[in-house]
């Protein structure tokens, strides 16, 4: 048995397709096949039931393979141990980005990750936030950039910014011109929200019931992109996090209106595991992003 042989089944084991497996894996498809059916002989089990139509997997494939992950983790642990000491600010680092943060944050950072940490490989990962935080408990991802929430207790977290949400409206309405507006001003309204899933669609509906404020249930967005272009249509109004109105998006017939009394936010945090040894580098990290990061008024 070897570390490959694990890869290759917890490959198999989140594709559930050989091809999809081997490709993963960078190799050939009859190779991962021949080589986990030597793990089976090795171990005297059977791991995987194999039809025409699907990959199956038997309890004592699904027990092993939850070991598997757990043994990965660890050995990569132990190269992250041995690299902060040697080189602590170099090697890859996957980095995992909620859909409503990474495209609007990834602009400002990136280049700064590149100016002051030149050895570090980084890998991004989009995914909503429920993905997120399992890749990362099984340490598939070093460290998150995400909205922090009450359910993330077992994870460290290093707060970057506070981000307000703001109106969004097409630039035609009546409120388009507003100072700001407060929030109990929205009592009776129905806003666009996007679908089930996002962080921010449980963050703002949180807001908006508190205070009296609805859902357009006819419609839900699967992007801030989508739910901009729905405003811009004239099809109602959203809200929208501060980054995302930058001033790349002024002639899309979207203004945006601050809201008070309160003020909808939400903090951007970086999550890592509690006893990850790369703690000095999420350290680093965090305070480039808190430096360079925090959302400019743009309407």
């Amino acid at each position: 048995m070897n570390l490959r042989d694990l890869e290759y089944l917890v490959a198999l084991s989140q594709e559930r397709h050989f091809r999809k497996a081997a490709e993963k894996c960078f190799v050939s498809q009859p190779t991962l096949s021949g080589q986990l059916r030597k793990l089976e002989d090795e171990l005297d089990v059977l791991l995987i039931e194999r039809t025409s139509r699907t990959v199956l997997f038997t309890p004592a494939g699904d027990a092993i393979t939850a070991q598997a992950k757990r043994i990965l983790a660890e050995t990569k642990e132990l190269k992250d141990i041995a690299r902060t000491f040697t080189e602590p600010m170099s090697g890859d680092m996957h980095i995992g980005l909620i859909p409503t943060v990474g495209p609007y944050l990834l602009p400002h950072i990136i280049p700064l990750f590149k100016q002051h940490f030149p050895e570090l490989q980084l890998y991004l990962h989009e995914a909503q936030t429920h993905t997120l935080l399992q890749q990362l408990a099984e340490g598939d991802l070093d460290c998150l950039i995400l909205a922090e929430l009450d359910n993330m207790d077992s994870f460290s977290a290093l707060p970057l910014y506070d981000e307000p949400m703001v109106l969004a409206l097409p630039c035609d309405h009546a409120w388009a011109q507003r100072q700001h507006i407060a929030l109990s001003e929205l009592q009776g309204e129905k806003l666009l929200m996007l679908e089930d899933g996002h962080c921010l669609r449980d963050q703002a509906m949180g807001f908006c019931f508190a205070a009296g404020i609805g859902e357009d249930k006819h419609f839900k967005g699967t992007s801030l992109e989508t739910l901009r272009n729905m405003v811009a249509a004239g099809s109602g109004l959203t809200l929208m996090p501060q980054m995302a109105t930058e001033p790349q998006q002024a002639n899309s017939g979207v203004c945006y209106v601050p809201v008070i009394e309160p003020e909808p936010k939400r903090t951007i945090s970086l999550l890592h595991r509690v006893n990850s040894v790369r703690r000095p580098c999420f350290n680093e990290m965090a305070k480039v992003v808190k430096d360079s990061a925090e959302p400019k008024e743009s309407y």
